[in-house]
């Protein structure tokens, strides 16, 4: 029906001949086959080693049959809940439902199931007593062991228990694919298939379990969340494919989970193979009629250059799910599909990004890594960068050079991530200033997170003074080039270790500079990260030391209302949280206040006041910081 499109339907698969497909892939994501979603690239690694798949998207997990519509598959179903976390595409931080989904035809919400994973698992199941079940996708890699689960506010065992899978492809996936096809293929019971690196299995024979470390067993875990925190320190040291050690789990009935070491990296000849796959880099024309897929407009004309992150956020999940090492791909593959993209009947020429988890990382942190892997117990960059690191542009300046020389091509930006404090470790400034000169759409997005040193440690971030330096040459730079460009902090509230004091601090910083953000991203915690662990056990994992955690909803609510203080709405919010860090003496009309006075209380007196007209103390709101404003200016 679709020529280029993998089979999605009885008939698809009848024109082209298949009786019966290899693989069926069901996915909470629509179908869009281009290399930014995972199901696209995982079906066409598999259809380049001669596998035939299908995809099942978004099926009704009320219905049977609707995972029945491509047959039984020979080999085994793969499962998805899609390019995100599905409750994270479900739910906001405050738990409350999204009324979109970017991934959905016309963006239309509710058309996956919350814990997507488990709910296909089972469903399939249900049906299909007997055949394999693969699991995958950024859901199942960061719930492939025991996990705190925010929404629910449980302490959840392997998703692989509660999916009925049998196995688990965690973190890229393409080699541990094609090796599960290949040994599926042969003959071998799924149930034997206990050897392949980047893959969580359950067995009852612990005794065939070789050179594995034991972590608390779940029952422990779940009884006393300091042991998760212990687990979850040893799991963070053993992401790495040349360092890292098989994990056991116990479960109550005998049942044991273990996660193999990661899959090595993939070398530059592998990631440019991977790219230049058919994709057919649109939304399946079947949703042409709903809307198309919202998703694809933020990727369509923007380029993949490099994965993995040595960043080490604590808030990010990339650790654990593509691994510390930078893998990259050659710049002919990329030139390649740049000019795919300037043929494009919609190309503007404009490429939107160039980049990656991190724009700016463009091989591995350090010489070694290739070889020895990474350090156990020590970043790249936190809390200052190493004196091994090898920070320096000169390759991804070289890329963005011929980029910008292609024909039809009038810009190239940068919208990933910049890690500033690596740009600044680099002794060389070329790349910087052609960043501003050329790869800056007015506004450069980037993500100090917080200012006060106690937070950022624990984020596992660089001290304020380094954002500070990044922020006067940035600013010196635009100068010297008769630019106006300006800075875009993204900033995090409520992050475990911020308290109201650190949160009135960051507060002054922004009356400080003159900036009130638009956005601020309110700490939510997702699976799989040492800031989740924070949040979840009230301990840093890395130290095992204790970590203030914000939960109530209404300190976060003024955590966040801090850092918008301008913002009318928030004053009463504003005005509490001064009170309760005893900072009463930034309420009032002074220079160094964040709000004033409401009508008739007295400056600090911390007294309930009568309630002035709400609109007209909206106004004079506006009217003071409107004043100030234009002082500051």
């Amino acid at each position: 029906m679709y020529d280029g499109f993998l089979p999605v339907c009885r008939q698809d698969m009848e024109e082209r001949n298949i009786e019966q497909l290899d693989f069926v892939y069901v996915i909470g994501d629509a179908y869009v086959d281009h290399p930014s979603f995972g199901h696209a690239v995982i079906s066409r690694v598999l259809e380049a080693h001669g596998y035939r798949v299908g995809i099942i998207s978004q099926p009704d997990w009320k219905n049977d049959a609707s995972i029945t519509v491509l047959g039984k598959p020979r080999l085994a179903f793969l499962i998805s809940a899609g390019n995100m976390d599905s409750m994270v595409n479900h739910y906001s931080v405050s738990k409350k439902r999204r009324s979109q989904d970017a991934y959905t035809p016309g963006g239309k919400a509710g058309m996956r199931p919350d814990y997507a994973t488990v709910v296909y698992g089972n469903l399939i199941r249900k049906t299909y007593k007997d055949v394999p079940i693969i699991i995958g996708g950024i859901e199942a890699s960061l719930r492939r062991m025991a996990h705190y689960d925010y929404w629910s506010n449980k302490f959840k065992r392997s998703v692989l228990l509660d999916s009925q899978a049998d196995v688990i492809s965690y973190g890229m996936g393409e080699k541990s694919i094609v090796e599960l096809a290949e040994a599926l293929d042969s003959g071998i019971a799924v149930s034997d298939i206990t050897f392949i690196k980047g893959t969580v299995y359950k067995t009852k024979k612990p005794e065939n379990i070789y050179d594995g470390i034991w972590l608390p067993d779940y029952d422990t875990m779940k009884e006393n969340p300091a042991k998760y925190a212990e687990s979850f320190a040893v799991q963070y040291e053993n992401t790495d494919p040349f360092t890292g050690k098989a994990l056991v789990e116990a479960y109550a009935g005998g049942t044991y989970v273990v996660q193999n070491p990661p899959q090595p990296p993939l070398c530059t000849e592998e990631m440019d193979a991977v790219y230049e796959l058919p994709y057919m880099r649109a939304y399946h024309p079947s949703y042409e009629e709903r809307g198309g897929v919202p998703a694809i407009s933020e990727i369509k004309f923007s380029l993949i250059s490099n994965r993995g992150c040595f960043g080490g956020c604590s808030f990010c999940a990339l650790t654990f799910h593509q691994g510390r090492i930078v893998q990259t791909r050659s710049h002919e593959s990329i030139l390649a599909e740049a000019k795919l993209l300037t043929e494009d009947k919609d190309f503007k020429g404009y490429i939107h990004d160039v980049g990656g988890p991190t724009a700016n990382f463009r091989h591995p942190s350090c010489e070694k890594q290739l070889k020895s892997g990474v350090c156990k117990n020590k970043q790249c960059l936190f809390p200052s960068p190493c004196k091994n690191l090898r920070a320096e542009h000169s390759d991804y300046l070289a890329l963005l050079r011929k980029l910008r020389a292609l024909p039809r091509v009038k810009k190239v930006f940068i919208r990933s991530g910049i890690r500033f404090d690596y740009l600044l470790a680099d002794a060389d400034d070329s790349f910087f200033r052609e960043l501003v000169q050329f790869h800056v759409s007015g506004q450069l997005k980037v993500a100090p997170e917080h200012i006060s040193d106690k937070v950022l440690r624990r984020m596992g971030k660089p001290e304020n003074a380094v954002y500070k330096r990044f922020m006067e040459k940035y600013k010196r730079l635009n100068e010297q080039l008769g630019l106006k460009q300006y800075l875009v902090p993204y900033l995090m509230s409520s992050h475990p270790g911020s308290t109201l004091k650190e949160a009135v601090e960051l507060a002054e910083y922004l009356r400080d500079l003159g900036y009130m953000p638009e956005q601020v991203q309110d700490f939510y915690p997702t699976s799989s990260t040492v800031s989740t662990v924070m949040y979840y056990t009230g301990i840093d994992p890395r130290d095992m030391s204790p970590v203030y955690v914000c939960k109530n909803p209404h300190e976060k609510a003024m955590q966040r209302a801090l850092i918008q203080y301008r913002n009318p709405k928030n004053y009463e919010l504003v005005c509490e949280a001064l009170r309760a860090a005893k900072r009463e003496d930034l309420i009032g009309y002074g220079k160094h206040c964040l709000v004033p006075c409401a009508k008739g209380a007295q400056k600090g007196s911390g007294k309930k006041q009568e309630k002035p007209n709400r609109e007209k103390r909206k106004k004079t709101i506006r009217n003071v910081h409107k004043k100030k404003r234009k002082a500051e200016s």
